[in-house]
């Protein structure tokens, strides 16, 4: 990969990775299931008038929107409220990797071509539940700052599942503009989120966390929308289009690195000895998912 290339792909993993502690910062002044709502809507306008909807039948971008929108962030946001750290936040949703395998197999069960678990993707599994154990085991509920529960934990795992049940549905589209998939798929992602927030959140909560928000919130919004997905899908699927997916993907790994440490310095997130191994099985067993493959064809030259 050139440098420019490479430069890219950090790029994009720094904007995805630092958006855990940006998202945090929002939090302070809107609630989450409004602050979601308006991450669709302005991923969803003004794009969609200038990208095309990619031909993909309506009822898989209604099923992508709903789970990535309402399931995976609307998740994640509630639980980033209070409940887990942004540092932890963004190395537990990691495990949509284990789900998608999971959800793979099951979803092959009993036709022609089966997927089923190879050997490495079980030790890749057994290292991430390390690490997920690690995390069980040194909750801090007490803490005033960066507090982490097991509500919190089940509803980032929660969230896991559903970006891993998303990318299932969007595995069906084949080789499509990924932007403009995630652009229109937005359109189904803002009315479950708006229905959520008016019902849990009300009206005069949502109004008051939209007009009271200074513009480091309102940079936390454009910077997910704009960043995170305009910015982060057309680059990501740019290098892709340009390189092997094993050349671009083992850069996603850096996402939970910079989620840690973005939320250390900005927000004074610890990082004792045990969030620092338990990130290492995490990273490690996402890595051995990713390598092991490539790594036995080398061995074996």
């Amino acid at each position: 990969m050139p440098l420019g290339h490479a430069l890219l792909a950090l790029a994009v993993v720094a904007v995805w990775g630092t958006n855990f502690a940006i998202i945090r910062i929002a939090l302070d002044e809107m609630p989450p299931l409004t602050l979601a709502t308006l991450r669709f809507v302005f991923a969803l306008l003004p794009a969609a008038l200038i990208l095309p909807r990619p031909a993909v039948p309506w009822r898989d971008l209604a099923a992508y929107g709903v789970l990535i929108g309402a399931g995976q962030f609307g998740l994640l946001f509630v639980a980033m409220r209070g409940h887990i750290s942004p540092g932890l936040a963004s190395l537990v949703v990691q495990t949509q990797v284990f789900f998608t395998i999971g959800l793979a197999m099951l979803a092959t069960r009993g036709t022609a071509h089966p997927e089923r678990p190879r050997a490495f993707q079980l030790v890749a599994l057994v290292l991430a539940a390390a690490g997920l154990l690690t995390i069980a085991l040194n909750l801090d509920t007490r803490a005033i700052t960066h507090p982490t529960t097991p509500l919190g934990v089940l509803m980032v795992l929660a969230a896991a599942f559903c970006w891993a049940a998303g990318n299932l549905v969007s595995r069906r589209a084949g080789r499509v503009n990924m932007l403009a998939y995630v652009v229109w798929a937005s359109l189904f992602s803002v009315p479950p989120l708006l229905g959520l927030a008016l019902l849990l959140e009300g009206p005069e909560r949502m109004l008051h966390g939209i007009t009271h928000a200074g513009w480091p919130t309102w940079a936390a919004v454009l910077w997910q929308s704009v960043g995170n997905t305009l910015f982060g899908y057309a680059a990501w699927g740019w290098l892709l289009l340009r390189h092997p997916a094993p050349t671009v993907v083992p850069w996603a790994l850096l996402v939970p690195v910079f989620g840690l440490v973005t939320s250390a310095l900005w927000l004074g997130e610890p990082l004792p000895g045990w969030k620092i191994g338990a990130t290492a099985l995490v990273v490690g067993g996402l890595a051995l998912n990713l390598w092991w493959p490539a790594l036995r064809g080398w061995l074996r030259r």
